[in-house]
């Protein structure tokens, strides 16, 4: 498997970095992964450690490369779930550490990713983006239903409103999965948080990928500076990993 990866996390203009994201490889599979410690939260940072040293481990304890993708990324972040969960034993439900996570793995020719809140995952290929998730947030179930448009989801006032975390509560939380992904040489894989995407179309996002561009860390570090300066003065946040597969 040949690939090129890159991760970036800036504090934007936050006291504080609330964001994780990791990147684990080896001549197998592939997973990145960006996790985003919930604002108004406490305890966010704890929880989104916890959730990616929870992923890695459960990573690492599988045989690459892994007999069921699908399955092992519901899995893991069942067990995400209930490791963030218990940091909230005793606490009110409403002060428990949460967090939202997207994650991709790559192996065997092609990706499979999950996601649970507003963090998104992108497949970009030939300088578009070919795919990215739907966040399960309400703006996102009114911009389903037709009730506002793309334009408005920026400003509305319940724009930071997920309707899912890991954590919080001890039922296992909606998470979607997709299928098998086959990839195409060149093909990029991104997830991130909603730092990242939030005042960034997906052109922006896609240019970032052009053939004939800077190096792939490079890249990913000046689509995160662009990210916070388009949020100014008022950036999350901003985080991401990405993949390039290679063949």
């Amino acid at each position: 498997m040949r690939i090129e990866h890159a991760q970036v996390s800036m504090i934007g203009h936050r006291e504080d970095n609330q964001d994780r994201c990791a990147v684990a490889a080896n001549v197998h599979s592939a997973l990145i992964m960006a996790i985003d410690g919930m604002g108004g939260h406490a305890g966010g940072a704890l929880a989104a450690e916890t959730a990616r040293t929870s992923l890695l481990a459960s990573f690492a304890s599988q045989q690459q490369p892994l007999f069921d993708p699908i399955g092992f990324l519901h899995l893991a972040l069942g067990r995400a779930h209930d490791d963030v969960a218990a940091l909230g034993k005793g606490i009110p439900l409403e002060h428990r550490p949460r967090a939202t996570c997207a994650l991709a793995l790559v192996q065997d020719g092609a990706a499979y990713w999950a996601h649970i809140g507003d963090s998104r995952i992108y497949h970009v290929r030939d300088g578009s983006v070919r795919t990215r998730t739907r966040d399960h947030s309400h703006v996102e179930i009114l911009l389903r239903e037709g009730l506002i448009t793309e334009a408005e989801v920026q400003y509305h006032p319940m724009r930071n409103f997920v309707e899912c975390c890991l954590g919080g509560d001890a039922t296992i939380p909606e998470m979607s999965i997709s299928q098998r992904q086959r990839l195409e040489p060149g093909d990029v894989l991104m997830v991130c948080s909603d730092g990242l995407w939030a005042n960034l179309r997906d052109s922006d996002i896609a240019a970032t990928w052009r053939n004939g561009g800077p190096a792939f860390q490079v890249a990913l570090e000046e689509l995160a500076l662009q990210a916070v300066a388009a949020s100014s003065p008022y950036s999350d946040n901003v985080t991401a990993a990405a993949l390039r597969w290679l063949g």
